[in-house]
C-alpha cells in the first residue's frame, strides 16, 4: 500500500479524522470495544461514521455529506469528511467490484475541498489517501498515473500543518518511500525519518508501529521490528478508531508472528 490515512489516536481540531489503509480482512480482535449505537443519531453524520464498520452507516453519512455539500458547494468540513468516508467505503465497507468507484469519487471530494480551501490540509491530505489506495489495488497503471500526485499532496499537507491528524502527513509520507522502488524515488532511510517523527506525535500509534516496524525488517533490522509490532499490539484503542485499530492490530500480530 502507497500509504494508509489511519490517524489512530488522533483527533485533529479540524474534525478530520483518519481512516484505515488499503484494503485488509475483516479480522475481529479481542477487547476490542463494542461499536457504538446510533440509532438515536440517523442524521448525525458524525455518529453515524463512528459506527462505520456498519455498512449502512456508513452509507448514511455518506449521502448526509454529499447533499450538504451540493446544497453548500463551499462547505469545507462536508467536502473533506466525504472524501475521508468515501476513503473507508472503497477501502473497508463496500464490496470489491464498488470499491474502486468510491475511491474515485473520494478525489472528487478532496479537489472540492481543496477549491475551497487550499490552505487547510484536509483535502491534500484526502486526496493522497483515495490516490494510494488505487495505487495499490487496481493495478500498475493506476501506481504510474498516481505515485507523484500523492507524494505532491502529502508534501502539501505536510507543508501546511505538520501536525495535521498527529503527525498522519509524515507517516502515509513515509509508507510512500517504503512502497515505491527506489529508482522511482523511495528510501527505507527517508521512510524511517518520516515514520520515527510521526511517532513524535503520536507515541502510541498503532498504523505508525507497524509501518515502522516493516521499514525494519526490509532493512534487515529484525529485532527492531519485533519491537514496533509488539508495540502497536501493545498500544490501547482509541476508542474513535477502533475500526482502523482492530484490523491494524490483527495485522501486526501476524507479521510478528512470521518474524519468529
Amino acid at each position: 500500500m502507497y500509504l494508509v490515512a489511519g490517524a489512530s489516536g488522533a483527533s485533529g481540531a479540524s474534525g478530520a479524522s483518519g481512516a484505515s489503509g488499503a484494503a485488509l480482512d475483516a479480522l475481529d480482535a479481542p477487547d476490542a470495544p463494542d461499536a457504538p449505537a446510533v440509532e438515536a443519531s440517523i442524521d448525525d453524520p458524525d455518529a453515524l461514521y463512528k459506527d462505520r464498520e456498519n455498512l449502512a452507516s456508513a452509507q448514511r453519512a455518506t449521502d448526509i455529506w454529499t447533499a450538504r455539500l451540493e446544497a453548500n458547494p463551499k462547505d469545507l468540513t462536508s467536502a473533506y469528511r466525504l472524501a475521508q468516508a468515501r476513503y473507508w467505503l472503497g477501502t473497508n465497507g463496500l464490496p470489491g467490484p464498488q470499491r474502486k468507484g468510491a475511491l474515485e469519487a473520494g478525489i472528487e471530494a478532496a479537489r472540492a475541498a481543496i477549491a475551497i480551501d487550499a490552505s487547510r490540509p484536509e483535502g491534500h491530505f484526502w486526496l493522497a489517501a483515495n490516490m494510494g489506495a488505487l495505487a495499490e489495488s487496481f493495478g500498475l497503471r493506476q501506481g504510474i498515473k498516481y505515485r507523484g500526485h500523492i507524494r505532491a499532496a502529502l508534501e502539501r499537507a505536510l507543508k501546511l500543518d505538520p501536525a495535521f491528524l498527529q503527525g498522519s502527513a509524515d507517516r502515509a509520507i513515509g509508507r510512500w518511500y517504503f512502497k515505491v522502488p527506489g529508482l522511482f524515488g523511495g528510501s527505507n532511510k527517508k521512510s524511517e525519518e518520516h515514520l520515527r517523527k510521526a511517532l513524535t506525535y503520536n507515541p502510541q500509534s498503532v498504523i505508525s508501529h507497524i509501518f515502522l516496524g516493516d521499514t525494519l525488517a526490509d532493512m534487515g533490522r529484525k529485532d527492531e521490528a519485533r519491537k514496533e509490532y509488539q508495540a502497536a499490539i501493545d498500544a490501547p484503542f482509541d476508542p474513535d478508531w477502533t475500526p482502523e485499530d482492530r484490523r491494524f492490530k490483527e495485522q501486526a500480530k501476524q507479521l510478528l508472528q512470521k518474524l519468529r
